[in-house]
Parts: C-alpha cells; structure tokens; sequence
C-alpha cells in the first residue's frame, strides 16, 4: 500500500510538470484562476511576429503603383506603359545602341554583367557604342549627368540605351532577351560593321596626337600643360568607329529623286 500511495502521488505531482519549463511557469501558477485561463488563450503575438507582420505590410506598401521612390532611384524602364514617354532620354543615339560598361575585373560580379550584355548585343548584329568608363572617365560623368543624379553616386553598370531610350541593366537585358521583346526594339536601327577597325583594331580609342599618349605638352616658356584634348589615359576616340552612324534609311539611295 505504501508503494501504491507513493506511486499515484509521483504520478499525480509529475503530470503538471512533466514537459515544463521555467518560462511556463507563469501559466502553471495561474492554471486554477479561470480569469488567467482566458487571458491566455488569447496570448499576444511575440516580437518576432510582430516584425514579420510589419515587413508584410511594409513590402505590400512600396508595391503600390502610388508609393512614393528615392530622389536618386533610377525607374525601371519595364515598368513604363507603351506610349507614354521615356523618363531618360540620351539624345544624338536615336539609331544605335550605347551601352556604358567597364573593362576592369576589380568587381568580377560587374565586370561578368559587362561582359554577357556586350554578347548579347553583338549577337542583334545592329551597331553599339561601347563606352568603357574605365578608359575615359568622361564617359561616367556623362552618364551621372543624363541619369539625373549627383557626381558622388556610385552608379551600378552596365546601363544601356537603345534608340536614344534608357532600357536598364544586365538584369532587364537577360529578361527583354530571354522573352524575345529585345530583337523587336532593335528594328530599324543602323546595322552593325562585320569587320575590325582597322584604324584602332577594335578597342575603340587611340593615341592622342598631340601629346603622344603623355596628356603632357610643352607649351614653350609656360612648361608642360595638361593636354586637353585626350583624357586622362591620353588616348582619344577612334575617328574612324566611334562616330555616330547615319540613320537608316528605308529605300535604295538611287530611288531618291531631287526636285530643283
């Protein structure tokens, strides 16, 4: 008897602390109040919930058509309706593509981004301006400039424009290319050269003549001066690629007649 009275007091007295512990503790005390019972079947939602329901609203808020941007955020050019103008506009490249990239492999995600884009345009066979921001850093400041933010901003490449209009960057390439919208927005562009420069063997820019390459010259009594007519590297666009190609144009040149 003393065996079984001892065994049903352990049972009894282990059943109500079998799987506790010490932040339970609260509830076990408070299990004979039947007030407490009801204030813990409706239990607040613990931080974490708390800061994953405020990012749920926080994410559905920025996916409104209305919600409000960052001053320097560039706007996506996929999410711009057919017949409404484009925000960025680079004139003087109405037949062409410009494409702004970097040839140095200091960031290999980037230069990666470069480097699949430039395939991927050559592969249209319609003409590019490539624009190494590595080689003339005007080519940075042009693009800050008509990308409307300030001259400190790091500004993410490549950045490419087709027909004059901003279209985005590696991401929104491999997107317009993958779902074919990107051959029917190069239609009517001037096609591409199939062979090399032969002037600067395809790298787009040249020794400076003026200065040799030094961007120093003599100017007599007045010493060496920064030469302005090359870049900081002294080197000078080819005259022979980079110049801006005529527009297309939609008849043969003999069926143009001339009425004086």
């Amino acid at each position: 008897m003393w065996l079984t009275r001892t065994a049903s007091k352990t049972s009894s007295s282990s059943s109500k602390f079998a799987c506790s512990s010490f932040k339970d503790i609260y509830t076990l005390c408070a299990a004979d109040d039947p007030t407490t019972q009801i204030h813990s079947y409706f239990k607040k939602p613990n931080i974490f919930h708390r800061v994953f329901r405020a990012n749920a609203v926080l994410s559905a808020f920025k996916a409104l058509p209305g919600a409000e941007t960052k001053p320097n955020a560039v706007p996506s050019p996929l999410g711009q309706t057919e017949g409404s103008e484009p925000s960025i506009f680079l004139p003087g490249t109405e037949s062409q593509i410009v494409v702004y990239f970097t040839s140095l492999r200091v960031v290999r995600r980037t230069f990666e981004d470069c480097k699949a884009v430039r395939l991927t345009l050559r592969s249209l066979r319609v003409s590019v301006d490539e624009r190494d921001v590595s080689m003339d850093g005007r080519f940075m400041e042009e693009l800050q400039r008509v990308m409307g933010v300030r001259e400190k901003t790091k500004l993410t490449l490549p950045r490419v424009f087709i027909g004059g209009r901003y279209v985005g960057g590696a991401k929104e390439i491999r997107q317009l290319h993958e779902t074919g919208q990107l051959k029917k927005m190069v239609r009517g562009l001037a096609p591409a050269i199939p062979d090399a420069c032969q002037v600067c063997g395809g790298h787009r820019f040249v020794l400076c003549d003026e200065c040799d390459g030094s961007h120093k010259c003599y100017r007599g009594k007045g010493g060496f001066r920064t030469c302005t007519a090359c870049n900081e590297n002294g080197l000078i666009r080819c005259p022979s690629c980079s110049c801006t190609p005529p527009a297309s144009v939609p008849g043969p040149v003999e069926s143009l007649k001339l009425d004086y």
